[in-house]
């Protein structure tokens, strides 16, 4: 396999796993908790860190195959179905990193999967790869 030929973009995304966390809590405990997860979300946005974030409904349709079969995506049932994201201006994986573990709600059973932004496609990376390599 070739070498990633993507480049990042000098941003990462924070995606929010695990629609459930809360589950068990009092009232009182989730009250402080979601008062401790805002000062996170302001702490990155006072930074200047925060480029976009949004919750996620867990109703939506999952598109597959090659006929675009598609169906109801139940994702509130799964562990790993996504709650929301954040959009960060950060360049590094580490810096990125980081900052997620700073997260309340990871002390609940929620995860955080961090992700660099890429440039391209990977598919795209490698066309262009490919077109250079026989000079075009």
């Amino acid at each position: 396999m070739n070498p990633n030929p993507q480049q990042t973009t000098g941003e990462h995304l924070l995606l929010i796993r695990g629609t459930h966390w809360s589950s068990g809590l009092s009232p009182a405990e989730l009250q402080r908790i979601m008062t401790d997860f805002y000062g996170w979300v302001e702490g990155l946005q006072g930074r200047g860190l925060l480029r976009g974030a949004q919750p996620l409904m867990e109703e939506g349709k999952l598109v597959t195959g090659a006929h675009s079969l598609v169906t109801d995506g139940a994702f509130a049932e799964s562990k790993e179905a996504i709650a929301g994201y954040f959009l960060l201006a950060v360049a590094s994986t580490e810096e990125a990193v980081r900052l997620a573990q700073a997260c309340p709600i990871l002390d609940h059973g929620a995860q955080i999967e961090v992700r660099p932004i890429a440039d391209l496609c990977r598919p795209m990376a490698d066309v262009k790869v490919a077109t250079v390599a026989v000079g075009g």
